[in-house]
Order: C-alpha cells, then sequence, then structure tokens
C-alpha cells in the first residue's frame, strides 16, 4: 500500500487488512475500534502524531505478523468461537480479579495523592455492563450469524455498537485515572499488578471490540 492511500485509508481498514496495525497503533494511541472510521491522516493530526513515523512503525512490524490471521477472511462461526474463546471467557475472569485488586488499593493507600480513588466504582460499573453485553451476544446475536441469520440482526447490531461506545468512554476515563496504567513511585505489589492488568484489559477490550465492529458486524450484516 502507497503512502497516500494508507493516509486516507481508515483506521478501521487498516486494522482489518494489515495484521501488525492493532499494535502499532495502540502503541500511538490510535482509537481503531469505536473511533476507526477515521482516516490515518486524521487521525493522527488529531493526536498531534507524525503520520509517518506511525506508518514506518507499521511496515517495520509486517514482515513478523505477516502469518497472523487474517479474521476478515475466515468463516464467521470460526470468527465468533475466536472472540468468544480469546476474548470473552477471558474478560469474564479479569474483570473480578481486577476489582479485587482495586478494591484492596484503594482501601489501603486510599490516603496517597496518587491513589485512583473511584476506580472501584468504574470497575464494578463496568463489570456489570460487560456482563449483560456478553450474554446478549452469545444468547441473541452470536446464534443468528452461526445460522446464517446474521443480516437480521441490525437491530442488536445497533444496541451492542452503542454499548462498545459505553465501554470505550469508560478505557478513557480508566487511563485518565491511573495516568494511563502508570505506577506511582514506591507503589506496593498489588497496586502495580492492578496497573499491569488495567493495561491488559484495555489493550484486549480494544482488540476484542475492533473484530466485531470492523469485521464480524459488517460482514454478517452482508452475509
Amino acid at each position: 500500500m502507497d503512502t497516500s492511500t494508507a493516509l486516507s485509508s481508515t483506521l478501521a481498514d487498516l486494522a482489518v487488512t494489515e495484521p501488525a496495525a492493532a499494535r502499532v497503533f495502540y502503541r500511538h494511541g490510535l482509537d481503531f475500534c469505536c473511533g476507526g472510521r477515521r482516516s490515518l491522516a486524521d487521525a493522527c493530526g488529531a493526536r498531534g502524531l507524525d503520520a509517518a513515523t506511525v506508518l514506518a512503525d507499521l511496515a517495520a512490524e509486517a514482515p513478523a505478523a505477516a502469518d497472523e490471521t487474517r479474521w476478515d477472511r475466515q468463516p464467521l462461526s470460526a470468527l465468533v468461537d475466536h472472540i468468544v474463546t480469546r476474548y470473552h471467557r477471558p474478560l469474564q475472569r479479569m474483570l473480578p480479579e481486577l476489582l479485587a485488586l482495586a478494591t484492596k488499593v484503594e482501601a489501603r493507600h486510599g490516603d496517597k495523592p496518587a491513589c485512583p480513588r473511584g476506580l472501584t466504582a468504574i470497575l464494578r460499573d463496568m463489570h456489570a455492563e460487560v456482563e449483560d453485553h456478553l450474554a446478549k451476544e452469545e444468547q441473541i446475536l452470536f446464534p443468528m450469524i452461526v445460522s446464517g441469520r446474521g443480516p437480521s440482526g441490525a437491530g442488536p447490531v445497533q444496541v451492542l455498537e452503542r454499548e462498545h461506545d459505553a465501554h470505550g468512554a469508560r478505557l478513557t476515563a480508566l487511563r485518565a485515572l491511573t495516568s494511563h496504567y502508570t505506577s506511582p513511585e514506591g507503589a506496593c505489589v498489588t497496586w502495580r499488578a492492578l496497573y499491569l492488568g488495567l493495561r491488559q484489559l484495555d489493550q484486549e477490550l480494544m482488540d476484542h471490540i475492533h473484530l466485531e465492529n470492523n469485521i464480524l458486524f459488517p460482514r454478517a450484516l452482508i452475509a
């Protein structure tokens, strides 16, 4: 892909067709899931990034990612199974663990200026919302897609995409509250483990939403 084409392509399209793009975009703070409809040029401009640098990073990582699965080329049933196995099940384990860590950190370090006060409440709400969201996908939309009735799922897709936007907003709140998951000097083991886990949650949730918003849902609706 030449430079001018890449710059005018959306973040979503690049993340779909270039296996290394999601990692590169995440590293540069570019929203390729909920905000994936912006062109690379516009997204870089909004964040004050040099688009040429982002493209250079993408080119450098492309060879190592060449053998990664192109999910836009796989059967929808395989993609659904991948999403449930790779993202839904780990997410259901991860959120309660992070909620428990956040509760401990706020209880033990609430008097410190760097303590992420309010983090427990955000994660508690996020946990409840995500559980409800995953149930809608696994009990309503995903069976429709696997059975070949994806084009009838426009209503559920609209609901789920709005909920994805809400998940994205919560990630933004988490980043702000934790200084982008940067542990303060002298943070205890629990605090550091919490921020490492939140960073993993952030990246995996963005990858998860990208697969649904930019690949699964569009393909299912025209299947």
